[in-house]
């Protein structure tokens, strides 16, 4: 039978307590969607987002080393990288999540291959999707702007020229535990410019440079980290929403 939400006369979904076309199954929550982002300024994230970075403060931020204060360079609206302060993380520990951020290689080119405008975005800060200026710069493939990196390259290079600003949206399932035993590995989908450059990709375990390393049991959560390399680079409009299933 009809009603003016749907219908009781249909199917049960498999693995599901709703029926087909079911009226009675929660609505989906509704949400501000935000802004998109221009060359000119950041966007405004959806209403249900947890904002990390708005460009006016980083006292979300922390040193990765030691705990104390951010050192990076805080300007215009971005932070910036100061080589030799080390790498700064967030204070919120971010769960399973989709995350956006906004990245720009300094507009200076200096350097070719990993030496040119290199940074990076660690998940859980053991996870690295690469930062680097690729535009017109050929690196190992791995290492490659936006590569997993160490274990996948992207599936295109969508690098835009230095100094532009470019973006990073990233789909986020961190591994699971049971105990010491791994019982699911993390995936990463990632969009870099818009454009798909991992799809559900699951990972080997953490990232790191030259090498391969096991998961090892951590929790369910963890910081957003950021890499000082050495170069200029730059970061704005950071922030994340929590994954969920169906009916949450």
């Amino acid at each position: 039978m009809a009603s003016n939400l749907g219908y009781d006369d249909t199917p049960v979904l498999p693995g599901s307590q709703y029926k087909v076309h079911d009226g009675n199954r929660p609505q989906p929550r509704v949400i501000n969607p935000g802004t998109s982002s221009n060359q000119e300024a950041a966007g405004r994230p959806s209403s249900d987002a947890t904002v990390l970075f708005d460009g006016s403060s980083l006292t979300g931020w922390a040193s990765s080393n030691d705990g104390s204060a951010a050192q990076w360079k805080l300007e215009g609206g971005f932070m910036e990288v100061v080589p030799g302060t080390g790498n700064i993380q967030t204070k919120e520990q971010l769960p399973d999540c989709q995350l956006h951020l906004e990245w720009a290689a300094p507009i200076e080119v200096k350097g070719e291959s990993q030496g040119r405008g290199n940074s990076g975005v660690f998940l859980m800060a053991l996870y690295e999707i690469q930062v680097l200026d690729c535009y017109d710069n050929p690196t190992y493939p791995d290492g490659t702007t936006a590569a997993i990196y160490g274990q996948f390259p992207p599936l295109v290079n969508a690098c835009r020229e230095p100094g532009e600003w470019q973006t990073y949206d990233i789909l986020w399932e961190g591994p699971r535990f049971n105990g010491d035993k791994l019982v699911r590995p993390a995936y990463v989908t990632v969009l870099h410019n818009g454009i798909v450059v991992h799809n559900h990709t699951e990972l080997i375990g953490p990232t790191t440079h030259r090498q391969i390393l096991q998961y090892a049991p951590q929790p369910p959560a963890g910081p957003l980290m950021l890499q000082d390399h050495g170069d200029l680079v730059r970061y704005r409009n950071i922030w994340c929403r929590p994954l969920k299933g169906y009916d949450e």
